[in-house]
Parts: C-alpha cells; sequence; structure tokens
C-alpha cells in the first residue's frame, strides 16, 4: 500500500486545504502591513481618519484566519482520520489473508506495535505534520516575499539565518532515523512480553516466576528507556541550537533596522512591520526540528508496514478452483510427505477414510498427529504426494469451501472475549439459530453447568475463557462444532480435560452423528477404541493400523499404550475373580 494512493485519492481535500493555508497566512502576513500604516500615517503623519477603517481590517483579518484556520484543521483532521482508518483495516485484512507460516515466524506484539503504533505515526503525518510543514512553507516563502520588499538590506539577515536551520535540520534527521527504528522494533518486544505474561498469568503465577519475569520485562524496558534517551540527547544536543538562531534573528533585525532607521533609509513603521515579521518566521524555524523529528518517526513506521503488506500467503486460492455441489467427507491421503523448514514432519503416510467413517490418530507426542489435520485444512502444503477431499486434490478446491467444511475442536482451545451463545455460532453465526446453540451444548454436555450461570447462555466470558475449567472450554469447543453441521468433524485431544464418565457420553453423541466424517486425535484408547480403523504414528510414519481388536492382538505400541492406561486395572479385576473363586 503506497502512500500515494491516499494523496491521490484525496487531494481535492487536501488541495482545498492548501488554499485555507495560503488563505490563513495571506491574512497574517497583513498584520505586519496594517502597523506599518498605524505607525507611519496614523502616529506619524496625524491621519487619524485612517485609525477606524485599519481597526476593521484587524477585525476581519481575526476573523478570517478564524473561518479558515477552522477549515484548515477540520480538512486535514477528517482526511487523515479516514486514511489511518482506511489503512488500519486494510492492514488487519492482508494480516487476515496470510497463512499460518507467517504467524509461526512473526509474535503477536508486533503485528500489535504495527496494527497501532506504526499506523497511529503515519495517521499523525498525514496529519498535523504534513498541514505544518506545509504551512512552514508557504508561510516562510510570503515572510521571506513581503520582507524582500519592505528592504533588501534587512532581507539579508534571514537569508543568512534559515540555511543555517536547514542544516541543523538535516544532521537532525539522520541521526534520529536509526533511532526510531530501534525504537520501534523495541517497542514491538515490550508488547509481545507483556501480551504474554498478561495472557500467561496463571502459569506465570504457577511456577513463582513473578520476579523472573519482572526481570525479563524490566531490562527490555531499559534497553527501550536507553533508545529514548539517546532521542532525547540529539534533540537537546540540537534544539537549542535551532532556539539560539530564532531568538537572535529578531535581536540582529532590530539592532541593524535601527541603524537604518537613524540613517533615514527606512521608517519607524516598516522597521516595526520588519520586526513583527521577523517574530513570525521564527516559529517556523522552530518547528523544523521538532518536524523532522516527528517525520522520521513516520517514515520508520511506513517502512514497517510496507513490510507486511510486501508479505504473500504462501497457500492460496487456485486461479480457477474446483467448487464442489455437496461436500460428503471422502477422505483420502496419498503418499504425504509433509516439513516445516526442512524437517521432516510426516514421510508417506497413506489411508483412506470413506465418508461417514471414523479414523482414530495416536502416538506419542510430536508423532505428527496435529500435522495431519494441519494438511488437511490446508493451513500448511504437503511437500510430496496428495490429500483428496471427494476424489479431488484439496490444493485444487476453493479455500473457504475447504475450511468450512470441517468442524475443528482444537486441541488448544481458543473461546472469544463474548457469550457462550456467540462463541457457539463462530462456524456459521449468520444461521445458527439460538435453539441449535443450546442442542449442540447439551450434546457436548456444557448445558448442565452453563444453566446454572446467572445469564446462562448470553453468560460473557473472559479472554481465551478465562474462569471456565479446561474441561468446561473443551465441552463449549465441542458445542461449537457439532453446531456448525459441518461434513467433517476433527476432535485434536478434544477430551483431555474430562472426566471418564462425561468422555463417554460426549462420545455415545459422536457416534450418533450418522453421516459425519470423524477423525479423532487422542491419547486415550477410550477416545479411538470405536473407530472404524486406528492408526498409529511414530516418527511421522503410520507404524500401525487397524481396528482396536486387530491392534491389540499385535502387541505392538497401540498395546503397550493400552496396557499402559489399563494394565493396572486388568490385574485388579484378575485378582478380583481369582478371589471369588
Amino acid at each position: 500500500m503506497k502512500i500515494s494512493h491516499y494523496l491521490k485519492k484525496y487531494w481535492y481535500r487536501y488541495a482545498f486545504a492548501i488554499f485555507c493555508i495560503f488563505v490563513t497566512v495571506g491574512l497574517d502576513m497583513l498584520n505586519p502591513q496594517v502597523t506599518m500604516r498605524i505607525i507611519d500615517n496614523v502616529i506619524g503623519e496625524g491621519q487619524r481618519d485612517q485609525l477606524a477603517p485599519l481597526l476593521v481590517v484587524v477585525l476581519l483579518i481575526g476573523v478570517g484566519r478564524c473561518i479558515f484556520g477552522y477549515l484548515k484543521e477540520y480538512n486535514f483532521d477528517s482526511v487523515s482520520s479516514k486514511i489511518s482508518a482506511d489503512l488500519r483495516s486494510k492492514l488487519f485484512r492482508h494480516i487476515q489473508t496470510l497463512s499460518v507460516d507467517f504467524f509461526d515466524k512473526n509474535n503477536t506484539g508486533e503485528l500489535m506495535s504495527r496494527v497501532k503504533d506504526d499506523v497511529d505515526r503515519i495517521w499523525d503525518a498525514f496529519n498535523y505534520v504534513s498541514m505544518l510543514l506545509i504551512e512552514v512553507v508557504i508561510h516562510t516563502s510570503i515572510i521571506l516575499y513581503c520582507m524582500f520588499h519592505l528592504n533588501k538590506k534587512l532581507f539579508l539577515v534571514p537569508v543568512i539565518a534559515m540555511p543555517l536551520v536547514a542544516i541543523l535540520a538535516v544532521l537532525l534527521e539522520r541521526k534520529l532515523g536509526g533511532i526510531y527504528e530501534e525504537i520501534s522494533e523495541q517497542n514491538a518486544t515490550l508488547n509481545t512480553i507483556a501480551q504474554e505474561n498478561l495472557a500467561g498469568v496463571r502459569t506465570v503465577k504457577a511456577f513463582a516466576r513473578e520476579k523472573f519475569e519482572i526481570q525479563k520485562f524490566l531490562s527490555h524496558n531499559k534497553r527501550y528507556y536507553d533508545l529514548n534517551m539517546s532521542q532525547s540527547k540529539v534533540l537537546t544536543r540540537y534544539q537549542p541550537l535551532f532556539q539560539l538562531i530564532t531568538r537572535a534573528l529578531p535581536l540582529i533585525i532590530v539592532i541593524y533596522g535601527g541603524y537604518l532607521t537613524i540613517q533615514g533609509e527606512i521608517t519607524l513603521g516598516v522597521l516595526a512591520a520588519f520586526v513583527e515579521y521577523s517574530n513570525n518566521i521564527t516559529w517556523p524555524m522552530e518547528m523544523i526540528g521538532w518536524l523532522t523529528n516527528a517525520a522520521a518517526s513516520a517514515v520508520a513506521s511506513n517502512k514497517k508496514i510496507k513490510k507486511i503488506f510486501a508479505e504473500n500467503p504462501s497457500i492460496q486460492n487456485p486461479e480457477k478452483p474446483v467448487i464442489l455441489d455437496e461436500i460428503t467427507g471422502n477422505i483420502e491421503f496419498r503418499n504425504v510427505d509433509f516439513e516445516i523448514d526442512g524437517k521432516e514432519i510426516l514421510h508417506n503416510i497413506n489411508f483412506h477414510l470413506p465418508a461417514g467413517k471414523t479414523i482414530g490418530i495416536m502416538g506419542a507426542t510430536g508423532a505428527g498427529k496435529t500435522s495431519i489435520i494441519n494438511v488437511l485444512q490446508r493451513f500448511y502444503d504437503v511437500k510430496e504426494g496428495e490429500v483428496l477431499l471427494d476424489g479431488v486434490n484439496i490444493k485444487e478446491l476453493n479455500l473457504t469451501q475447504l475450511r468450512k467444511s470441517v468442524s475443528l475442536v482444537m486441541q488448544d482451545v481458543f473461546l472469544f472475549s463474548d457469550t457462550i451463545n456467540e462463541n457457539v455460532k463462530l462456524g456459521k453465526k449468520t444461521s445458527i439459530e439460538d435453539d441449535e446453540v443450546i442442542h449442540a451444548l447439551k450434546h457436548a454436555q456444557a448445558s448442565d453447568f452453563i444453566e446454572q450461570m446467572e445469564e446462562q447462555y448470553d453468560t460473557i466470558i473472559g479472554e481465551r475463557g478465562v474462569g471456565l475449567s479446561g474441561g468446561q472450554k473443551q465441552r463449549i469447543s465441542i458445542g461449537r462444532a457439532i453446531a456448525k453441521k459441518a461434513p467433517i468433524l476433527v476432535l485434536d485431544d478434544s477430551t483431555s480435560a474430562l472426566d471418564m464418565e462425561t468422555e463417554h457420553q460426549i462420545q455415545e453423541t459422536l457416534n450418533s452423528l450418522n453421516g459425519t466424517t470423524k477423525i479423532i486425535i487422542a491419547h486415550r484408547i477410550s477416545a479411538v477404541r470405536n473407530a472404524d480403523e486406528i492408526i498409529f504414528l511414530e516418527n511421522g510414519t503410520i507404524a500401525e493400523r487397524g481396528t482396536h481388536n486387530d491392534l491389540l492382538k499385535k502387541e505392538g505400541l497401540y498395546y503397550e499404550t493400552y496396557m499402559a492406561q489399563y494394565g493396572d486395572y486388568l490385574e485388579t479385576s484378575k485378582e478380583v475373580i481369582a478371589c471369588n473363586y
């Protein structure tokens, strides 16, 4: 997104605002002329009849300046607000289009800084910074023109002073450019640390890591402080020089102009007008350093934002996607290899899951279970092989249709800070009715604890489900997936926080979902034992496959897992039977 796009789009508003600046500055330049005539004509020559008209002109100048000053401010403010809102929206929408691998490499705090702080700096650049820069140029140009026509000798004084100010401004900008880049980066890091610690405050307290986390934050905060101090040192080094030149300018004009008045080269009124002009030209000179500072900050922020806009999603829709009339949920993995950053995650994965059937996926942590789901939903693309949905390679399908066809209960449950009702409607917000939400949550065994709440289904839950237990969050998440009524249901270790009785009840509900293709990823045997087929992953490959009974007969990895979970119970049962006999 180029800044020039907005300048072209709102050129007429900026043109009108610049016209208002011309009028406002022009009216300002009339004041010294009126002062000169009052001193020379009214006071010096006694032409008192001119006093009333001149005072009326002063009044009109004030009224005109108020009107056009307001129009100038309003146009810059309104246009810059539109630009910042549009830029923030486009940036957020662009971030939403990026693939999962982008978020693997960029932390939340940094992205928050780009969307909020950096857009705010560009907002400033389009608002008062640009307004003042234009006004400084117009103001200075008109003053210099007026000074030149009043007296060419006195005109030399500001002409000599202004290049000195310009040189200082360039030096200041060069010093501040690099510092602002570092400040922006450190601000993103601080946001990340704060966001992580606030989101994970329970973990921090559980491990008594408050002191460590405070020290980590303070170390980065110290770096942020040092960078801001570096900025302040640069400003304090150059700002006094700006002020020295601007304060000395009127003094030199008074001294030199006084000499020319004594010599009879100019009138007292001309000297008064020149002094007033010199006072008017000092504020633009003083503003140059501050404006350079703000402009450098905006340029640094623009670079950061352009870097994000330059990112393209690695997973994109095909040019001519296949749109299926109906998705039944027939899934097939053919010789699938998958890797991330050169590390192999899945190797030679083959299985066929007919529509309406259930497959269970087991394996140790890191075996690649969740990666199968990531590949199925095209969060990532496979390296080799293909994934078929209803006989069509998912790379040829429309991404939206593909992902809408899957109801996913993730391992890491995420609930938004909203009502339970709205959280459940997330899959199909506009088409799910309230009674369907209640029905889905009953099937997910969540209605009992929800109906004990004061607001029941309209209860607003905290960020990420704060205030709910792990099991309660999982049940709401399962209810959300059921309410979506997608042809494919994926449960990624979604009952790990539930007791055995509740899990059994949910399993019965899932078994009753005829016509729904189900993928159940779990560590518990109880979650997958009724699946039509179970695959057991080891190091990214399928080590074993079959039904529950088939795998027990093999006495392999699945059998070892079964014995680890039920061995003690089986031994106890044998002992009870032996005692009875």
